[in-house]
């Protein structure tokens, strides 16, 4: 047999083998200090192993030697993007274990405060994940509108990130002069927005192609997995704690709870979990708005406790963050520390299925389907 024979005899047999690559911890769409060890087959990927501790910094061992009220900039560092809501719901499960009634002011602006830290939240990830796939356009003009948000903060409390704002029992600070009305300027400019993002990116034909039909995660497989927030919603389930179980006073505004339909492709697609983020911004607009006009009069610093000591015992208190499901497990002994804290994060169990609906995309989907399920590793890793 000639040299010639021999090739000819292998033409067409290819032997591959599988390869390992690292995504990360630094690379710029991973949204955070993040390592994804991707498995692939040529371009195709086999299996997804996200691995976490980057960015650990020992919350909850942090939260068993310091006060009560010590803990609360401490939650503003977990979810960076969504303080606002992490003193909240820290707030609220204390205060439900002392007891504790707050004045009619003081609820509603802390709900007003989340409602425009969830509004400012979207739009970094709807931002973000625009520019995942290519759009640069729709991120600095979400980036722009951000900082409308950021601004009315700054107005009140002096910071634009990390607030230490909602305190046990009241707030640091009551809203300053005319805040009413800038706010509601903000809600007029900002709500025609809304529609401005769906002409240069919702309805976008290379944005649908990107992200129709991609990373489907069904609604069962959510369920089993303890997704929650706009990745659940966008896979057709009706669960919104503000809505399913009210605290604080959702109970007292009209709004809707979005749900994915499919609409670009199969329900709970990865354009599905973007366009909830997109309507629930109009929703909390909706809340801004009544919390605004029924604002009542009140001083927000009577409540405040001269001491927090809750009795023992333990309450678990969750909440609707940006992100889905925020909870707090609070062990108290009786002092003025906590025994235990341990914080359930939204974003952790959602980063778990990962794996579920990005086995068997290209290298290239995989950016698109961790984009659209709007991670924060500051709280992830906690």
């Amino acid at each position: 047999m000639t040299a010639t024979d021999s090739k000819s005899s292998n033409f067409g047999v290819v032997e591959t083998e599988e390869m390992v690559l690292n995504m990360g911890p630094q690379h710029p769409s991973t949204h955070g200090v993040l390592r994804l060890k991707i498995r692939t087959d040529g371009e195709i990927v086999t299996h997804i192993e996200p691995h976490l501790g980057y960015l650990h910094r020992c919350f909850e061992k942090h939260c068993e030697n310091l006060s009560y009220e010590q803990v609360i900039p401490f939650t503003d560092r977990c979810d960076y993007l969504a303080s606002m809501a992490n003193n909240h719901i820290y707030a609220l499960g204390v205060e439900q274990m002392m007891g504790l009634e707050v004045p009619d002011r003081v609820e509603y602006i802390r709900i007003i405060m989340v409602e425009l830290q969830r509004i400012a939240s979207h739009l970094m990830g709807v931002g973000t994940f625009g520019l995942d796939v290519g759009g640069i356009t729709p991120f600095t003009y979400c980036f722009r509108d951000r900082e409308r948000v950021l601004d009315l903060f700054e107005y009140t409390c002096g910071a634009r990130l990390l607030y230490n704002y909602i305190w046990i029992g009241g707030l640091s600070h009551d809203l300053p002069e005319n805040f009413v009305q800038y706010a509601n300027e903000f809600l007029d400019y900002f709500e025609p927005k809304i529609d401005e993002y769906n002409r240069i990116l919702t309805y976008n034909k290379i944005f649908i192609e990107r992200t129709g039909d991609v990373g489907v995660l069904p609604a069962d497989v959510a369920i089993s997995y303890g997704c929650t927030g706009p990745v659940l919603r966008g896979s057709g389930v009706s669960w919104d704690l503000r809505k399913n179980e009210p605290y604080s006073i959702y109970d007292r505004f009209e709004f809707d709870t979005v749900l994915g339909t499919g609409e670009m492709g199969t329900l709970g697609d990865c354009w599905d979990r973007y366009f909830v983020r997109i309507q629930e911004m109009r929703e909390s607009i909706k809340i801004v708005r009544q919390a605004l006009a029924q604002l009542p009069e009140g001083d927000v610093f009577e409540a405040l406790p001269k001491k927090v000591r809750p009795p023992e015992g333990s309450i678990y208190f969750r909440g609707e963050s940006p992100r889905g499901e925020l909870g707090y497990f609070i062990v108290s002994d009786g002092k003025n520390v906590p025994y235990r804290v341990k914080m359930r994060s939204p974003a952790f169990c959602n980063l778990s299925v990962i794996n579920e609906i990005g086995a068997g995309w290209m290298i290239s989907d995989i950016v698109t389907i961790l984009g659209s399920l709007d991670i924060v590793l500051g709280e992830i890793d906690r």
